[in-house]
């Protein structure tokens, strides 16, 4: 994710152009922190490298994240993430194909926490994929009332065929393997990798980028 601090970077064009080399084919980016003309230059820019779009809302109020759905629409994203109103979010993708997976969970703020039990989480990720989410977009390692790791057995269970992407606070390679293993389709990361805290020592986002993908399995 070209994010930090659940925003979207402000030098996100030059960070695509630094990466380009590196053959990443899944990039994402936030509703917030730069504004609609870059987010479609950014867009653009992603479907020009051969790569699947990603555009998360972390906007909080309803009207908001409808607001975002629709600029998804107008970028022409892949995957919508985030959100919880899937029965008003479906109406204003519908006819894209636009892959959308919601928030599982109570997510609340910005930079955005998750309360819910694993037993809340398994009954949005069955409700969600019964009106046709592809999948959902969980905050495990953001839980409060939780262990991440329930968290993500929960919604595994309950969402197959769906798919699972946990999102925020994806920290290191430990995390990433440990998500892996338990079966998740996709993971977001964004603020290690520019904090440079996901594999310390080695400097610039390039570095951190190519240490992220040799940790996915």
């Amino acid at each position: 994710m070209l994010t930090r601090d659940d925003k979207t970077v402000p030098d996100c064009m030059d960070v695509l152009d630094s990466i380009a080399s590196l053959g990443v084919r899944h990039i994402g980016f936030k509703d917030v922190g730069v504004p609609k003309e870059t987010m479609h230059a950014l867009a653009d820019g992603i479907r020009e490298a051969g790569a699947t779009s990603y555009f998360e809302v972390v906007s909080e109020t309803p009207e908001d994240c409808l607001s975002s759905a629709q600029t998804a629409v107008d970028l022409g994203i892949d995957r919508l993430l985030g959100g919880s109103d899937i029965t008003a979010i479906n109406q204003v993708i519908d006819g894209t194909a636009i892959a959308y997976y919601p928030f599982a969970g109570f997510p609340t703020g910005h930079p955005t926490d998750l309360g819910g039990t694993p037993d809340d989480i398994a009954v949005h990720c069955r409700d969600f994929m019964a009106k046709g989410a592809a999948g959902v977009d969980l905050l495990a390692y953001r839980a409060t009332d939780a262990d991440p790791v329930d968290l993500v057995r929960a919604a595994r269970d309950a969402l197959n065929p769906g798919e699972l992407i946990v999102a925020g606070s994806i920290r290191g390679p430990e995390q990433t393997r440990l998500m892996a293993e338990l079966g998740v389709d996709g993971m977001t990361i964004g603020t290690a990798l520019f904090d440079e805290s996901f594999a310390p020592g080695k400097k610039g986002i390039v570095a951190q980028l190519k240490a992220a993908l040799d940790a996915i399995p």
